[in-house]
């Protein structure tokens, strides 16, 4: 089974990303910073933060699932957020999307919140709301169930250190996995935690049994050359000691975002 995890930057390289995501003939794909604007007049979007100014997808989800047509979607919004659509206003719902192969059973599902709610009138002020989504699916090619958790972790503009709300944040998270996971099988965790990898994060996952696969392989970057500030890990990728990992790499070419894709094939 392979399984990708990949922040999608809002799919500000959209051709090369779609590229990507058509070809990488993965089973299981949990991406981060997925947008959607039913109400959008034109394909690009300008997001507006402060002194960060962005271009957007305004379909992105419904762009990927073009391109993966074999794969079931499920979008997973946090927010919906005011935009700029050719001058006008045009209201973005943003969050991340699990894509799954149609011809892989999902046998159990948990969404929830792990940090803050849904804010419906506007994205609101940093550390805004984040959402982890779990499937519990059946592998046939072992016979046997495995779950796989994705997040995308709070963003703090004073850096990436843990604070209280990331402290949170990871008990939000350990109770949701615990929610779907049967205790004894295989797991895996994955996304762009935006955590550095010393974080209390992972000593607290590791009492599940989970193991990063990025530090524990000897990987120092996880972004792309788009990404030009300090601290070059986000993103992550755990497993428990029955995942039988076959190959694991973090993917630096071709550039899709600012982060690279995360690519796990188990035997």
């Amino acid at each position: 089974m392979k399984i990708v995890s990949l922040n999608l930057w809002g799919g500000m390289l959209h051709e090369p990303l779609m590229r990507y995501l058509a070809t990488v003939d993965a089973d299981v794909l949990c991406l981060q910073e997925v947008a959607r604007a039913p109400g959008a007049r034109h394909d690009w979007l300008t997001y507006r933060d402060g002194s960060i100014e962005l271009q957007q997808r305004a379909h992105l989800f419904d762009e990927i699932a073009a391109v993966l047509p074999a794969h079931d979607g499920i979008f997973c919004p946090t927010a919906r957020g005011m935009l700029e659509d050719g001058g006008e206003p045009c209201w973005q719902e943003f969050g991340i999307a699990t894509f799954v192969r149609k011809d892989i059973p999902i046998i159990g599902q948990a969404l929830d919140f792990i940090h803050g709610s849904f804010s419906a009138n506007g994205f609101g002020a940093h550390p805004r709301p984040r959402n982890a989504h779990g499937i519990r699916i059946f592998d046939h090619h072992t016979g046997a169930p495995i779950t796989v958790v994705q997040l995308h972790g709070l963003r703090d503009p004073a850096g990436k250190q843990d604070t209280p709300a990331r402290e949170r944040q990871t008990e939000a998270l350990i109770c949701l996995i615990k929610r779907i996971w049967h205790t004894g099988e295989p797991l895996v965790v994955c996304g762009d935690f935006n955590v550095l990898p010393d974080s209390a994060t992972f000593a607290a996952l590791g009492r599940l049994g989970l193991s990063d696969l990025v530090t524990g392989r000897g990987f120092s970057d996880t972004r792309t050359s788009h990404y030009r500030k300090d601290g070059r890990f986000a993103d992550y990728m755990l497993v428990t000691p029955n995942v039988r990992v076959n190959t694991f790499e973090v993917v630096a070419e071709p550039e899709v975002s600012d982060h690279c894709p995360l690519v796990l094939d188990t035997a």
